[in-house]
């Protein structure tokens, strides 16, 4: 059996997963919680993962892949880990402060753990490496763009790259052939026009802060906006603060789930009802321009949108949220078929009108496995 032990390493915990490769089966996962904190049991990643290791039984995977949020311009693809990639993630880390550390303290403890075992490195950003330069360059001076690395790079890469795989099996075309717009709604959100499997543009940008309103992110906000705040006595802290864990919904309601504001909204509470009319307005405002972008709501090979995709926590299981986004729409070739939308269902399923020229999809995401599938790729 062709394994491959999926890590997901944060700055306290270590989330893992072993797959078979072949299948996609989970065959055992888990997590390491509260590493460092006094009674956890783990005083560090590598004391954490030797944990892990008494679990499996003595077992060896063919490869451990890891989730590394930032890969900067220089990594497009899933990498063999060496003491050089591992210094160049290091250099990164100021792209990505609260991430790229701590995936390679999980890659160090893994590399330790596991001696022998080939590690990959499989980044978010390295799917919208496709991106042109008129999609991921800012309209400042070049120079000091190119000195501090500003541009473009999105995110949810991973998820993308096997959302749209899956869509094209179930549309029953080749990938290559289709144009596809899709939402990653979680906690973190973002949206993706992918032409031909390969990512057209984006709305996260040199960080996973821009874009759509998140569980705590704002998204889009105007850059004068954080000049304001600052010449108002906020400092660079605290802005990093506001905007990063006191904004989006969590800003706007006091909470960052999406399923209590829309209960809240349900039973009349106006904030609630806002934060969901903010957040709906910010998908339509991208839908529309990903429309445009991608040649309108053709269908069917006829040269406009294929499908519109909808995964992760909130994009699988809001009906509430789908059917917003959506409305209105049949001048552009989209209708949902409600009963479908309604339905409970949380597989891999069309939810659009047989009369829809775009389809519609839920499309459960999986990056563990598409994590494991490119970290086997790596290595041959």
């Amino acid at each position: 059996m062709t394994t491959a032990f999926v890590v997901n390493s944060g700055s306290s915990s270590i989330k893992w997963q072993w797959v078979d490769v072949a299948t996609g089966e989970a065959l055992q996962s888990g997590q390491v919680t509260r590493i460092g904190e006094p009674g956890s049991g783990a005083a560090d990643h590598e004391s954490g993962m030797r944990g892990i290791l008494e679990q499996l039984d003595g077992s060896l995977p063919t490869v451990i892949g890891h989730r590394v949020v930032h890969g900067g311009s220089e990594f497009s693809e899933a990498t063999l880990v060496t003491s050089v990639v591992e210094a160049r993630i290091e250099a990164l880390s100021s792209l990505a402060p609260l991430h790229n550390p701590a995936n390679l303290a999980g890659i160090r403890a893994a590399r330790a753990a596991f001696p022998g075992v080939p590690n990959v490195a499989v980044f978010d950003t390295a799917f919208h490496h496709t991106l042109s330069p008129a999609a991921y360059t800012y309209a400042i001076d070049p120079r000091i763009a190119a000195r501090h690395g500003v541009r473009r790079y999105g995110f949810h890469g991973t998820s993308y790259q096997y959302v749209a795989g899956r869509a094209a099996l179930v549309l029953g075309r080749p990938l290559e052939t289709l144009k596809l717009i899709a939402f990653h709604l979680g906690n973190g959100a973002s949206v993706c026009a992918i032409d031909g499997g390969r990512s057209v543009d984006t709305s996260m940008g040199m960080t996973p802060l821009a874009g759509l309103v998140m569980g705590t992110r704002s998204g889009d906000i105007d850059p004068g906006a954080l000049l304001h705040l600052g010449r108002g006595g906020l400092g660079f802290a605290e802005i990093d603060a506001l905007l990063n864990r006191g904004s989006g919904m969590l800003g706007l309601t006091g909470t960052g789930d999406l399923r209590d504001v829309q209960n809240a909204a349900d039973n009349g509470d106006d904030s609630a009802r806002l934060a969901l009319d903010v957040y709906v307005a910010r998908l339509r405002h991208y839908l529309g321009a990903y429309l445009v972008l991608l040649g309108g709501g053709g269908g069917g090979g006829g040269g406009g949108v294929d499908a519109i995709v909808f995964t992760a926590g909130v994009g699988e299981n809001s009906r509430e949220v789908r059917a917003a986004a959506l409305a209105g729409l049949g001048g552009f070739g989209i209708q949902l078929d409600s009963a479908r939308n309604d339905a409970p269902s949380r597989g891999e399923r069309r939810i659009s009108a047989d009369s829809s020229r775009v389809q519609v999809l839920v499309i459960p995401t999986n990056e563990e496995f598409e994590i494991a599938r490119q970290s086997l790729a790596a290595v041959g």
